[in-house]
């Protein structure tokens, strides 16, 4: 798995992915982080990537040109940068390794290229960014407040393939042409504003970088927690064969959304402050111990995030 990260601020990646499990499977070679720096595609001196709005308004807009010519330059296409020689080859390319930017020359990518970007604009995404992820196994993700909500179905999907690139907006917005002729996924980590794209791209690359096979000590950790790909599994099953749902609430209720989240956890010692780990889980009962699990997880879900749970 290859993650492609286009932002203006590359140095702010150094830290966040030199920790834990994406720390452990870059050096294991299970993926590959490269963070590129978006005015190295700009060509005035400058290098400018923002723009005033059209028709007015608050704040400046990121530029379709630079984010065009990124995708297209890791794609395969060929493309003029806004720097040349050595400057262009230092900025435009850095692997992260460890907590530091290791300085590569550019060299020959070998992936499909994009179509021609000047299709007209309409309300459905134009064939150039859906071939992305047809001919390519690539996603290219826009990471905006207006997209859809990233979730762990997403991740699943995501590290099913072999290229995530992922553009960082920033200010009021990017122009919209991204998202409608460049981008395959237009995507939210959650229903407030952020500064910018970067803590998204990040999130995304630690959520994906989980589920690659060999990425965890214990691969069962990737289906006993949240949000588990096997709830989805046992109630599709369920619905194939016209049985009923195989979750029930503790009142009865049949459960038709797989959005579970994890039960809760309890480690040594038995006791603090009086509070006392549940006695079921001493016991030694692993059927029990199952069914408690299950019961417990239902009640968690339905007190913290009663949207998951579709109850019938």
């Amino acid at each position: 798995m290859q993650f492609d990260i286009i932002t203006i601020f590359p140095d702010f990646f150094a830290g966040p992915l030199d920790y834990g499990i994406v720390r452990r499977a870059r050096e294991a070679r299970l993926m590959d982080v490269r963070v590129h720096d978006l005015r190295a595609y700009a060509h005035d001196r400058h290098r400018t990537v923002d723009d005033r709005p059209f028709g007015g308004g608050e704040g400046m807009v990121l530029k379709p040109e630079p984010l065009f010519e990124a995708v297209e330059s890791l794609l395969g296409d060929e493309v003029q940068p806004g720097n040349s020689g050595d400057e262009r080859e230092r900025i435009l390319d850095r692997e992260i390794v460890g907590a530091r930017f290791t300085e590569n020359v550019l060299r020959e990518r070998h992936a499909v290229p994009l179509q021609d970007a000047a299709t007209p604009i309409n309300s459905q995404r134009s064939d150039a960014n859906q071939a992305i992820v047809t001919q390519a196994n690539t996603a290219v993700v826009l990471l905006s407040a207006s997209g859809k909500l990233f979730r762990q179905e997403t991740a699943r999907r995501f590290a099913q393939l072999d290229r995530i690139i992922l553009l960082c907006g920033r200010y009021e917005g990017v122009d919209e042409r991204v998202a409608e002729h460049l981008a395959t996924d237009e995507l939210s980590i959650g229903d407030y504003v952020l500064s910018g794209g970067e803590l998204g791209a990040a999130l995304i690359v630690d959520a994906v970088t989980r589920l690659l096979p060999g990425a965890l000590g214990n691969e069962d950790s990737s289906i006993n927690e949240s949000f588990s790909a096997v709830d989805a599994g046992a109630i599709s099953a369920a619905q194939a064969t016209n049985h009923e749902s195989p979750f029930v609430s503790t009142q009865g209720e049949r459960i038709t959304s797989h959005g579970l989240l994890d039960f809760p956890h309890y480690t040594r010692p038995a006791e603090f402050r009086g509070w006392p780990v549940p006695e079921i889980l001493l016991g030694g009962n692993h059927e029990e111990i199952r069914r408690w699990r299950r019961e417990r997880a239902l009640e968690k879900t339905k007190r913290n995030r009663p949207d998951l749970l579709g109850v019938e």
